[in-house]
């Protein structure tokens, strides 16, 4: 497998805040069972922020990467040779891609935390998703990875 002359990566984390809200499910737990005495107390502290947190890490987990030719955004792996030219959406239009001009056809990645966006048209004719929308923090970095993966192939 031959690695593209851009390789690229990015792992779309949860936001910092999202920590704290874990915190607060702990301190939830820890008050729910307050009536139980001190080790229930001590314990659904613990265990709350540790399952919230568990949570919030798996959902920042998905990683989008440009390697060996093909594009992998979380559970999907197409060939750059089928993706079109990539347009990238600032805040509102991404809002606008995700909700009224959204195909429900389409491959969406997407973490409403991060405001900008990629859309990547398919143009493979027998793959039936129309476009890939994958939320990313860095879209340039994106498009010149898929284009020196494309100029590799």
């Amino acid at each position: 497998m031959q690695l593209s002359a851009s390789p690229y990566e990015e792992r779309l984390t949860a936001p910092r805040s999202w920590w704290l809200v874990c915190l607060l499910v702990g301190v939830s737990m820890a008050l729910i069972l307050l009536p139980f005495g001190t080790l229930p107390l001590l314990g659904g502290l613990a265990g709350g922020t540790a399952a919230a947190a568990v949570v919030a890490s798996s959902y920042g987990s998905v990683r989008i990467r440009v390697v060996g030719g093909a594009l992998i955004a979380g559970e999907a792996k197409i060939p750059v040779s089928a993706l079109g030219e990539p347009e990238v959406l600032d805040a509102e239009e991404a809002r606008a891609w995700r909700t009224y001009k959204a195909d429900t056809r389409a491959f969406m990645l997407l973490r409403a935390y991060i405001p900008g966006a990629l859309r990547i048209p398919v143009t493979d004719p027998a793959d039936p998703t129309p476009y890939l929308y994958l939320s990313t923090r860095q879209p340039q970095r994106l498009i010149a990875a898929l284009e020196a993966a494309r100029a590799a192939a």
